[in-house]
């Protein structure tokens, strides 16, 4: 992006918004894409903007939204939820003093491309334009605010669904409610917006129609791709959007060398780390803070969840569910186990059916178990407790109290048998 835009570019993130198609009492930007919430890939993408300042403007549950906006990020509270225009009008109360373009973006559109907004600012800018949208062609565009032309085909105006007449609805080019202002035309004209519409709301589109009676230079840049900005208001949209960002994590993945057997199949989190050569077997679902190292062999049907850490040449089988827990080099835990808040060392195999009984009903307890060690099938280990190196026990052992390095541990509860 020229360094002209760099330096005179504000952000504004609408995400003061409610769940109310999505029948939530979360905050829509908080539902989550592929374990991260949708607001979270909105953050990243205006960070790769490097603009002069960003402002989210936050309003329902703002504490619970807070949380996830990084420093550097001003935050406005838009008292009550009155619509867009509103919701702009407060975010530039934060951008007293600046001079330049100001884009808004939405928290719930997390499928938006660096590249679509390049060429955005880079239209608005090189044309000297006053306000330049972004627009998108729909063969079935219901739920839209229409794209109003003139005779001319220049941009005056833009119609909400709810407000649009039989014949405004016929038209395919959207609104996708991503826009680039000059900023000094955007407030001096933001007041003069009246709910003039059925819910009673201030909308920003309005200020189309007005930019466009005043002769400012109002231009559209159409997106190729749809749903790129298309913005998330139910759990259909979200369940589309997860499954467009799952294959973009997959995609990439398998670009720097795993092995996903069938990514249709394969259910892998935002900021997962795999390294060369581990294959994902089918069935397989890895939440987030999970990180697997090279030549690894996970699934099918396991299920690593937050804090697992696997080092390199882990097999972690059918069925198998961790985690917490870290699990050293070479380490076999093959079929129908679970292992939680555990600490296993290099070289040791877990026998089919091993579980870590990690929770007393008040407490999560861990395990450790050191290398070499070789659990027999159906052992339940009773945290906390640790096992020592080329420790051993038997199959359907109960685990209750330490086991010594090199000792055989059977029976219920496990006892030492003997020391190799």
């Amino acid at each position: 992006m020229p360094k002209k835009i760099k330096k005179e570019l504000a952000v504004i993130i609408l995400a003061a918004g409610k769940s109310t198609r999505m029948k939530s009492e979360l905050p829509k930007v908080l539902h989550k894409l592929c374990g991260r919430p949708m607001l979270g890939y909105v953050l990243d993408l205006v960070a790769s903007l490097k603009p002069a300042r960003v402002v989210a403007v936050l309003g329902y549950k703002q504490e619970l939204v807070r949380k996830i906006i990084p420093r550097g990020i001003e935050i406005v509270i838009q008292k009550k939820l009155i619509g867009t225009a509103d919701a702009v009008k407060a975010g530039l109360t934060a951008l007293k003093g600046f001079k330049g373009t100001v884009l808004i973006l939405y928290g719930d559109s997390p499928l938006l491309k660096k590249q679509t907004l390049k060429k955005l600012l880079d239209y608005h800018s090189e044309n000297n334009v006053d306000a330049t949208l972004l627009t998108a062609q729909l063969k079935e565009p219901f739920g839209y605010g229409r794209i109003m032309r003139d005779k001319y085909s220049g941009i005056c105006g833009i119609v909400e669904e709810k407000d649009a007449d039989e014949v405004q609805k016929d038209i395919k080019e959207i609104n996708t409610g991503i826009m680039a202002f000059k900023k000094d035309k955007l407030l001096s004209n933001l007041g003069k917006i009246r709910p003039n519409n059925r819910k009673k709301e201030y909308y920003l589109t309005d200020i189309i129609g007005i930019f466009a009676k005043k002769d400012y230079l109002v231009d559209g840049l159409k997106i190729k791709d749809a749903q790129e900005a298309l913005g998330i208001n139910t759990r259909a949209e979200l369940a589309k959007a997860n499954s467009i960002v799952q294959k973009e994590i997959n995609e990439k993945l398998m670009q720097e060398g795993v092995t996903i057997v069938d990514p249709a199949s394969t259910f892998i989190n935002f900021g997962t780390k795999i390294g060369k050569d581990t294959v994902i077997y089918p069935f397989t679902v890895i939440e987030r803070d999970v990180k697997i190292g090279k030549r690894c062999f996970v699934g099918p049907f396991a299920h690593l969840r937050d804090g697992v850490r696997l080092a390199d040449d882990v097999t972690a089988g059918n069925f198998i569910e961790m985690v917490r827990s870290r699990i050293g080099a070479k380490t076999f835990v093959k079929h129908f186990s679970y292992l939680g808040d555990s600490s296993v060392g290099a070289n040791v195999n877990i026998g089919a059916g091993t579980v870590t009984a990690n929770f007393d009903g008040q407490n999560k307890n861990y395990t450790v178990i050191k290398d070499n060690v070789k659990i027999g099938s159906d052992t339940v280990i009773v945290a906390p407790v640790k096992i020592g190196r080329f420790a051993v026990t038997g199959a359907g052992t109960v685990v209750i109290k330490n086991i010594p390095d090199k000792a055989v541990a059977v029976g219920v509860p496990g006892r030492i048998l003997k020391k190799r």
